[in-house]
């Protein structure tokens, strides 16, 4: 099994995936938070550094790309490939408003007309492979069956399914049934994306999905950084292993950021999915968000690691609710 690590804006950027390739090194491949296609302006500084290879050391990386306009894809596309990349992933999935509302990411899928076009003409003049990471559709999920008909008409890397529809947001469970569609019927290989948070889901998936080679993990991930370990080594995440992976992302930020706020927002992003992870978590949960400096922090979050133990099975979708 091959196992990708979904992109999450403001988490995953490359300090973050550093931390974690040092910590835990299963994950086949790494894809970028969404960068913003554009042939006129250049990448943005931010976002150039995010995939410079200097700064992903031995991580395997596939950037990801944002964007409805074709030209601005092949541009950047080939800005990408003279930094040494030969896969370039386009999101066709971010369910955010206000990238919807631009046609963007998800928003897309409801112009099948003009996604069609788009498709061809990075096709047409791939400067890389290029992958597209999907949901099934805007508004339904039978969108999904005219979607795939487009996808199979161009031979992309691979096909990442995360099936649900624009409007669930991460909401309501997985649609299977459209995701066996697509296992059966595309023409591309491709690669299941959704609500995979433990060992059990894992095995519940692979029951029904033998064929399936390939899985991305996201929020489960960030919630158990050693998730792929757990799968297929059987060793749990402990403590000690979650407190140097804390230590590192959290050491590596006070280098780059000014200021006790901007370092603690980052951290707090993060604990917002890892916290679920421990036993009788709420109210050092609440000390941490309430932390207004690093001190605060630093002794809620040790007093978490001191007092609490590691959940046998955690249920990360229970805790947010």
């Amino acid at each position: 099994m091959d196992f990708y690590y979904a992109p999450l804006e403001g988490i995953t950027g490359y300090l973050y995936r550093n931390a974690h390739h040092s910590q835990f090194d299963q994950v086949t491949k790494y894809f970028s938070p969404f960068i913003f296609a554009n042939q006129n302006d250049g990448i943005k500084g931010k976002d150039v550094k995010d995939i410079l290879p200097e700064n992903n050391p031995g991580i395997p990386l596939v950037p990801q790309l944002l964007t409805n306009n074709a030209k601005d894809f092949i541009s950047t596309a080939k800005k990408f490939k003279s930094l040494g990349y030969e896969e370039i992933n386009l999101n066709l999935g971010c369910p955010s408003g206000t990238v919807v509302s631009r046609h963007r990411g998800s928003g897309f899928l409801a112009k099948k007309a003009e996604l069609d076009v788009f498709l061809e003409e990075i096709f047409s003049d791939a400067a890389t492979k290029i992958s597209i990471k999907t949901r099934i559709g805007k508004e339904a999920p039978e969108e999904f069956y005219e979607l795939l008909e487009i996808y199979n008409k161009y031979p992309m890397e691979e096909l990442i399914i995360h099936p649900r529809i624009q409007k669930d947001f991460y909401k309501n469970t997985p649609n299977l049934e459209v995701f066996r569609h697509a296992a059966k019927q595309s023409k591309n290989s491709i690669c299941y994306n959704g609500d995979i948070f433990s060992t059990d889901d894992y095995t519940s998936f692979i029951t029904d999905f033998p064929e399936v080679k390939k899985i991305m993990l996201g929020r489960g991930l960030i919630s158990n950084p050693g998730l792929i370990r757990e799968i297929t080594e059987g060793i749990r995440l402990d403590k000690k292993s979650l407190r140097s992976f804390h230590d590192k992302v959290y050491a590596d930020y006070k280098v780059i950021l000014f200021g006790d706020r901007n370092v603690l927002f980052k951290m707090k992003e993060i604990w917002f999915y890892m916290v679920a992870q421990f036993t009788n978590n709420e109210k050092y949960w609440k000390k941490i968000k309430k932390a207004n400096d690093c001190s605060e922090y630093d002794l809620a979050v040790a007093r978490l690691f001191e007092e609490q133990e590691i959940c046998e099975k955690p249920d990360f979708l229970t805790w947010k609710k």
